[in-house]
C-alpha cells in the first residue's frame, strides 16, 4: 500500500540562486522548529504587543496634548517619546520577522523567486509542460518532453539497477485498472478518501485541510500583530492537523473565519470524497472497477504464484514500476500532487519471527539526518545517526527495514539529491496503520518545504491476511521441520454471530483488530474476560473503544504436533514516488552562474552523468568540413559505446552552445578544433582537457558510467584552456 495519502509542506523560504548556495551549507537549521526557537518568537510576539500598546497610547496624549493646547516644549517632548517608541517597536518588529523567516526558511518572496526561476526553465526548455496545453490545461496533469522523458527514464534505470538486478528481485507488471473487490478488500474503496468542502455558491472543491493549513501558515509567518498564544494555538493545530476529523476540521474552519480563497464565499461542513477514479469494465458495466491508486495490490494478489515461482523460499521481494491515479481535490505545487503518477514500489516478503537480513551490515555503518519521533514529539531537530545504532537500540523495528532504508539512502544521494536536505522521519503513532510495526518517510527539503518521496513502511501480514479472508485463497508461506514438533499455539477465534449482532456494519473493524492483537494482550484480554465477563477494547480503525464480552470471542492455547508451520508472511515495503523524487532532484540540481561579460546569469543543471538526459554534445568549433565530418565520426563512435549526445553544426557561437546545453543539464561538451585531437568541458568546473580524437567516446563513457572521475582524466590529460571559447 502506497505513501503519499498525506502531503507534508512546511513553508520556508529562500532565494534564487541563493537558495542554492544556503541549502548547500546547511545541516540541522531547516529540520524542524527547535523549541527555543518557538520560546524565542513567544517572547518576542509579547514584546512586540506590548511596544505596539505603548506606541498607541503615547500617540493618544500626543494628540490629547495638542487638542488641550498644551505648550510647544511639553508637545515637543511626547512627540520625541513617541518617535523613541516607534524605533523601538521598529526594532523588535524586525527581530521578530528575522526570526519567523528563519524558522520558514529565508524570505517567502526570494525562496518563491528561486521555484520560478526553476519552474520557467523547465517549461522552456520543455521538462515537462501543463498536458492538453491549447485547450487550457487541466489541473493536476503533466506532459514529460524529451529532456524530462529522458531523465525520468534514467532515474528508474537506476531503480532497476539499484534494486531489482541488485537484490534478484522478482519484477512484475499489472494492469492499470483493477475490480472494486480487490480494492474493497485492501479497503481503498472504504478508506482511501481526503476531506472536502464545497464554496456553498459555485460548487468549487478544496481540501479542507490544505484550507486550515495556508490559513496557519499565512497568520504565522505575515500576521506580526498576532498574540503568543495565537501563535502557540496555531503552531498546534498544525502539529496535529491530520488527527481531526471532520467536525473538528469543520469548527476550526468556522472559528478561524476560512472561506472560499477565490471568492470569498462561505463554506460546506467537510466530508469525505474518495480519490479513486471510478469505472466500469465491460460494455454491460456490471462489474465496477478503479482506476489503482497505488501498484502494490497487484504485488499482494499474485503472491501464491510469485512465491511458488521463487522456489517456496523466503525471504523474497517482488517491485513493480507503473502509472498510479488519485483524483486530487485540489491539485497544487505542479508535480508534487498530480492526478496521474509513477510509482516504483517493492513488496519485501519475510518470515515474522525473523526479520534479519544477509546484506545488513553493507549498510549498518551509514550515517545520515534522521527524525525519530520522539525527537518530533519533544520539538528537536533532526540529527545524525549511525543505522546500525538506530536499529540496535530500536529506533527502526528491525535489520530488514533498517537495511531498505540504508539502501533509499544510497539511491536518492546517487541520484544527485543533496544530503544536507534529506532526512528519514518515523511516522508518529497516531500517523501509522495499527497493523504496521514501523514507518519511515524519506523527506527531501525543497523550496516548498519537506516533501514526502519514498515511504519504508514494515506492514506486518494485513495485506496478505486481507485478500486471503475476500478471496478465500491462503496466501501464505510453510517452514517445513526436519523432525515433527509439539507446538502450542494461540488461538483468538472471534464469534462473528455475536460480534455482527453488537457491532452490525463494524463486525469486520472489530474482528480484524482481535485477530491482530500480540499474545500478551490477547492472553490479558483472555483474563479479564474470564473475571468480569467483559472488556473494553480499543479498535483503532474505529477510532474508539469498544466493550468485548465472553461470548464474541475465544482466546486459547492450544498443544499440537506440526510437520510444518505455516504462516503469513510480513511485508517491507519501499514505496517510490518517482516524479516527487525527479522534481526534488530538478531543485537540487539548479543554479545560476555569470556569463564571462558579467551582464546575465546563466542557468545550469548540476545533474550527475546518472540522470543527466544528455550525456554529451559535439561541436564543430566553426563551420568547417572536415571539423564536421570529426565530429559526425565522434558522433557514431558515441552511438556504438551507448552514449546518449546532441551533435551541433550550427554556427552559433561556442558560448552561446555550451550555455545552451548546460542549461539542458549535459555534463561533457566535446568540442572539434582540429582534426587529430579534440576538447572535452566538464559542465560545472568549465575545465577542459585536450584527448585524441579516437579516445574522446571511450574517455566520456568511463567517466558518464562512473568507471572514473572527472579529476581522474583531468590529471591524466593535457589541459587546455578555455580563454576564447568559453561562455
Amino acid at each position: 500500500m502506497c505513501i503519499f495519502s498525506t502531503f507534508k509542506i512546511s513553508s520556508s523560504s529562500i532565494g534564487h540562486n541563493l537558495f542554492y548556495r544556503i541549502a548547500l551549507r546547511r545541516t540541522h537549521a531547516p529540520f524542524s522548529k527547535p523549541s527555543m526557537v518557538a520560546t524565542t518568537e513567544e517572547s518576542l510576539r509579547r514584546d512586540f504587543a506590548a511596544k505596539q500598546a505603548s506606541v498607541e497610547a503615547q500617540g493618544n496624549a500626543v494628540r490629547a496634548l495638542k487638542a488641550t493646547g498644551a505648550a510647544k516644549p511639553e508637545v515637543d517632548a511626547a512627540i520625541e517619546a513617541l518617535n523613541r517608541l516607534k524605533i523601538e517597536k521598529a526594532a523588535v518588529e524586525k527581530e521578530l520577522q528575522s526570526v519567523i523567516s528563519r524558522d520558514s526558511g529565508d524570505g517567502s518572496v526570494s525562496r518563491e523567486a528561486f521555484r520560478q526561476a526553476v519552474l520557467n526553465t523547465l517549461e522552456r526548455r520543455l521538462f515537462y509542460i501543463p498536458s492538453f496545453k491549447i485547450y487550457r490545461g487541466v489541473a493536476g496533469l503533466y506532459d514529460f518532453g524529451p529532456p524530462g522523458c529522458a531523465v525520468k527514464s534514467n532515474v528508474l534505470a537506476f531503480w532497476r539497477q539499484h534494486f531489482v538486478l541488485e537484490e534478484n528481485m522478482l519484477e512484475v507488471d499489472c494492469p492499470c485498472v483493477t475490480p472494486e473487490v480487490v480494492l474493497k478488500a485492501s479497503g481503498h474503496v472504504d478508506k482511501f478518501t481526503d476531506l472536502m468542502v464545497k464554496d456553498e455558491k459555485t460548487g468549487t472543491c478544496y481540501r479542507a485541510d490544505h484550507l486550515l493549513k495556508d490559513f496557519c501558515n499565512e497568520k504565522l509567518q505575515k500576521d506580526l500583530s498576532i498574540s503568543a498564544e495565537k501563535a502557540a494555538e496555531l503552531r498546534h493545530v498544525l502539529a496535529v492537523l491530520d488527527d481531526l476529523s471532520a467536525e473538528e476540521l469543520g469548527a476550526k474552519i468556522k472559528e478561524y473565519g476560512i472561506t472560499a480563497p477565490d471568492t470569498k464565499n462561505p463554506l460546506s461542513d467537510p466530508y469525505p470524497f474518495n480519490l479513486m477514479f471510478q469505472t466500469s469494465i465491460g460494455p454491460s458495466g456490471l462489474l465496477p472497477g478503479y482506476m489503482r491508486p497505488e501498484t502494490a495490490q497487484g504485488i499482494f494478489v499474485n503472491f501464491k504464484d510469485l512465491y511458488y515461482y521463487n522456489g517456496n523460499k523466503l525471504p523474497f521481494a517482488a517491485a513493480q514500476i507503473g502509472q498510479a491515479f488519485r483524483n486530487e481535490i485540489s491539485p497544487r505545487q505542479g508535480l508534487l500532487r498530480v492526478r496521474e503518477f509513477t510509482l516504483a514500489e517493492i513488496e519485501h516478503f519475510v518470515d515474522p519471527e525473523d526479520k534479519s537480513h544477509p546484506k545488513y551490515p553493507e549498510v549498518a555503518n551509514l550515517e545520515f539526518l534522521m527524525f525519530p519521533r520522539e525527537e518530533q514529539m519533544s520539538g528537536q531537530s533532526a540529527k545524525i545517526i549511525c543505522l546500525g545504532e538506530a536499529v540496535s537500540k530500536g529506533i527502526v523495528n528491525n535489520e530488514t527495514l533498517g537495511y531498505f532504508i540504508g539502501r533509499v539512502y544510497l539511491f536518492l544521494t546517487h541520484l544527485g539529491i543533496d544530503k544536507s536536505r534529506l532526512r528519514f522521519r518515523q511516522h508518529l503513532a497516531n500517523e501509522m496503520a495499527h497493523y504496521a510495526a514501523d514507518c519511515w518517510d524519506a523527506e527531501i527539503e525543497s523550496s516548498y518545504g519537506w516533501i514526502e518521496c519514498v515511504g519504508i513502511a514494515d506492514r506486518s501480514a494485513y495485506d496478505l491476511r486481507a485478500h486471503t479472508d475476500k478471496s478465500g485463497v491462503p496466501l501464505v508461506a510453510a517452514e517445513k521441520f526436519s523432525e515433527p514438533r509439539e507446538v502450542e499455539k494461540l488461538v483468538i477465534a472471534p464469534v462473528k454471530k455475536e460480534l455482527g449482532l453488537a457491532f452490525k456494519g463494524n463486525q469486520k473493524n472489530v474482528v480484524e483488530a482481535l485477530e491482530a492483537m500480540k499474545e500478551q494482550e490477547a492472553l490479558e484480554m483472555k483474563a479479564a474476560l474470564e473475571s468480569k465477563g467483559e472488556v473494553e477494547f480499543q479498535v483503532c480503525t474505529l477510532g474508539k473503544n469498544v466493550i468485548i464480552k465472553k461470548n464474541m470471542v475465544s482466546i486459547s492455547k492450544e498443544k499440537k504436533k506440526e510437520h510444518q508451520r505455516v504462516f503469513t508472511p510480513s511485508v517491507i515495503e519501499p514505496s517510490f514516488g518517482i516524479g516527487r523524487i525527479i522534481y526534488c532532484l530538478y531543485e537540487h540540481s539548479f543554479y545560476t552562474r555569470p556569463s564571462k561579460a558579467g551582464d546575465e546569469l546563466l542557468n545550469v543543471f548540476r545533474f550527475p552523468p546518472l540522470v543527466a538526459p544528455i550525456k554529451c554534445t559535439v561541436f564543430p568549433l566553426v563551420q568547417n568540413q572536415q571539423y564536421e565530418e570529426v565530429a559526425k565520426e565522434i558522433s557514431k563512435s558515441l552511438t556504438v559505446a551507448g552514449i546518449s549526445h546532441k551533435i551541433d553544426i550550427t554556427g552559433t557561437s561556442i558560448g552561446k552552445r555550451y550555455a545552451r546545453t548546460d542549461e539542458l543539464g549535459v555534463p561533457f561538451a566535446i568540442t572539434v578544433d582540429s582534426t587529430s585531437s579534440v576538447t572535452i568541458r566538464e559542465r560545472d568546473s568549465k575545465d577542459q582537457i585536450r584527448v585524441n580524437v579516437d579516445e574522446a567516446a571511450s574517455v566520456v563513457k568511463a567517466v558518464t558510467d562512473g568507471l572514473k572521475s572527472w579529476e581522474d582524466v583531468w590529471s591524466n590529460y593535457p589541459h587546455h584552456s578555455a580563454e576564447s571559447t568559453d561562455d
